[in-house]
């Protein structure tokens, strides 16, 4: 895809905010990597190219934007359930500095992501191969989205946060009492309203000291 297209279909989500060159380029080959990967490991229910750069680049994105300004450029940031690598891809893409970890303990997905990192070059993204509980380490920022099971994958997600860390949820707006409820210890940021979506929103967390 053409970066004229890939700038268009990301605006609603960076408003003002604009994509180097070089973040052009990378997007344009995460996303001929997926378009050439997904019908052999099913990577995303999503075919068409322009709704996969706004359905998960685009999130990703905004949650990125989002998350710029409450974190150091070098905190540490995992994201389990990464699948294709969205958002955590991307978030590393706007925030270059970030020492970035992707927990997926399916081989074919791993492999996928290590694919991606290899051929967008980038420096202090690794992929885990493992369940999220087999981690051991916690991180600065902890992301999840979409995941199967949420009651279930939240409390593992609390776990990975270092104290004073954040959780950053890209979830349902149905899922919000849920993510209130099931870790009242958080200090719960109002949810933002994910651009071209009516029920998607961006959730942020702050862990106690």
């Amino acid at each position: 895809m053409d970066s004229a297209r890939i700038i268009e279909g990301l605006a609603p989500f960076l408003q003002s905010s604009a994509l180097s060159t070089e973040q052009l380029a990378q997007i344009s080959a995460h996303l001929e990597l997926l378009l050439k990967w997904n019908p052999h490991i099913n990577l995303t229910s999503i075919r068409s190219a322009d709704l996969i750069v706004s359905r998960h680049f685009g999130e990703s994105l905004f949650a990125a934007r989002k998350l710029k300004s409450l974190i150091s450029p070098a905190a540490s940031l995992v994201y389990f359930g990464s699948g294709a690598g969205f958002p955590g891809l991307p978030i590393k893409l706007w925030i270059p500095e970030l020492h970035v970890t992707l927990i997926e303990s399916r081989h074919k997905k791993a492999a996928f992501l290590n694919e991606v990192i290899r051929t967008l070059r980038l420096k202090d993204v690794a992929v885990a191969n493992r369940r999220a509980e087999e981690l051991g380490t916690q991180a600065d920022v902890v992301t999840l989205r979409a995941v199967e099971k949420f009651e279930l994958a939240l409390p593992i997600a609390q776990r990975l946060v270092r104290p004073g860390g954040k959780l950053a949820l890209l979830i349902g707006s149905q899922q919000v009492s849920a993510a209130s409820s099931l870790l009242p210890q958080f200090t719960w940021q109002a949810p933002d309203h994910i651009p071209l979506s009516s029920s998607r929103v961006l959730m942020i967390g702050h862990a106690p000291q």
